[in-house]
């Protein structure tokens, strides 16, 4: 799917020895190195910004993992006719600015809610034995862009299982965790660190290089060991390595560069898993900053309302019973009721950060033309675990909007295509993402 990942060299191709070599001897020259992606040294920046001329793209991926209710989701009629559902009423203000699609899902992801952690990857039967992760779109956009800001990527969450749910992953099928505190993003956003914590992330970073030395020189013992197709695979391995080491190097030089000034003051961060919606609030200012001051040009929220508890829906709501248990409604009036009043405001929530980005200017374009936006989820249907016809909201980015795409919600329409459509919209030379067939059909630009 794509060259060994600069960010977890594990991913490199398997290398088979023309004679046997032992495990602890391979370790020697390469076990160091497969530990590398948990360095603290991995955690900031890549890169110092180049100059660019072109304008800058960017996305935000949003997976509620409990969905939305289907019946007042969905539309009715297709292309710019369609006739909104009562979700969709809430975006009435934004319908140039968003599509709609029905009859869309990840090809053989299945398995209920261990599908959430493949939203953005598409990797096959996550509940199955010995399933491993695969690159996330985020991750994949980090890659070959990352360099041109402070933060390659950002991954946030509301409510997640710590080190059991996450939207970013690497090539190499490590899961990035969530930050969950909106005040910390803002302070990495913002403030940095002092003069001794930069010298501490320096020395780390020069730490990191040195082991990437240190095993470099034990596997030219190793590589002499080997044929001609082992060398050129290792060779391949280690050339990703290299360009790790240089990420790590120019990283040095976003530690001593000045962050942008805040306009605004540090949030606040809710203290109750029962403040869901105002952390989602938060969350979406924290992306609409990002891009503001170019932090960042991929970020990925991830909102566990499967470990959300009875909630809070606006000061004045509060559920009777825990978002998932909700969603489990068994045809109920009641649950249906309270499960509508937690999806339109979300629903709202989503026009209110559109109504930001398109406030907030940058070179006299509204922000939102120039940031992509997807809403969605692992679930098609909540209540019954089935993760065929995702409910896929897909806005701004300098798209053609304000359409109902349909397809076949039997046989659905492959979602990663719209990931690849994503990826050519961020300059990125991309025909193929997972399990796409090529871009999204009937999704154009503007112009």
């Amino acid at each position: 799917m794509s060259a060994p990942s600069s960010l977890n060299p594990a991913n490199a191709p398997y290398v088979a020895f023309k004679r046997a070599v032992s495990r602890r001897r391979f370790l020697a020259g390469t076990g160091v190195l497969l530990a590398l992606p948990m360095l603290d040294a991995m955690t900031p920046a890549f890169a110092a910004a180049a100059p660019t001329t072109t304008k800058p793209r960017r996305m935000l991926g949003i997976c509620n993992n409990l969905g939305l209710v289907p019946d007042y989701f969905f539309p009715t009629g297709k292309g710019k006719d369609y006739k909104a559902s009562p979700y969709l009423e809430l975006l009435k203000a934004h319908r140039n600015d968003f599509s709609v699609f029905s009859g869309v899902s990840h090809p053989d992801v299945d398995g209920g809610h261990p599908a959430d952690n493949c939203f953005l990857t598409a990797a096959p039967h996550p509940s199955s034995g010995g399933f491993r992760n695969t690159i996330s779109l985020d991750q994949f956009m980090a890659e070959r862009i990352g360099h041109l800001t402070r933060f390659p990527s950002m991954t946030l969450g509301v409510n997640c299982a710590r080190g059991s749910r996450s939207l970013s992953w690497t090539a190499g099928g490590v899961m990035i965790p969530t930050e969950e505190k909106a005040s910390e993003v803002f302070r990495k956003m913002f403030m940095g660190g002092s003069a001794a914590e930069v010298q501490a992330q320096e020395r780390r970073l020069q730490l990191g290089q040195s082991i990437l030395d240190a095993v470099g020189g034990q596997a030219g013992e190793l590589r002499r060991s080997m044929g001609a197709q082992d060398r050129d695979r290792l060779d391949q391995y280690f050339t990703s390595v290299r360009e790790l080491e240089q990420r790590m190097q120019m990283s040095k030089e976003w530690e001593k560069k000045p962050r942008p000034v805040a306009k605004t003051s540090a949030p606040l961060d809710p203290s109750s898993p029962k403040e869901y919606m105002d952390k989602v609030r938060l969350m979406y200012d924290m992306a609409r900053l990002c891009f503001e001051t170019d932090s960042s040009r991929a970020v990925t929220l991830m909102l566990d309302s499967v470990n959300t508890p009875a909630l809070d829906i606006d000061h004045v709501h509060t559920t009777t019973d825990g978002y998932h248990s909700l969603s489990h409604h068994g045809r109920s009036a009641k649950k249906l009721a309270q499960l509508k009043d937690i999806d339109s405001m979300h629903m709202r929530l989503l026009a209110k950060l559109m109504d930001d980005l398109k406030a907030s200017k940058e070179d006299g374009a509204p922000l939102l033309d120039r940031t992509m936006i997807l809403y969605g989820s692992n679930l098609g249907n909540a209540s019954a675990h089935t993760t065929t016809n995702l409910p896929t909201l897909f806005m701004g980015g300098g798209f053609n909007h304000g359409q109902h795409h349909v397809f076949d919600t039997e046989h659905n329409y492959p979602l990663p295509n719209l990931f690849v459509s994503m990826l050519q919209r961020m300059g990125i030379d991309a025909d193929k993402f997972a399990s796409s067939t090529g871009s999204m059909r009937g999704l154009n630009l503007v112009g």
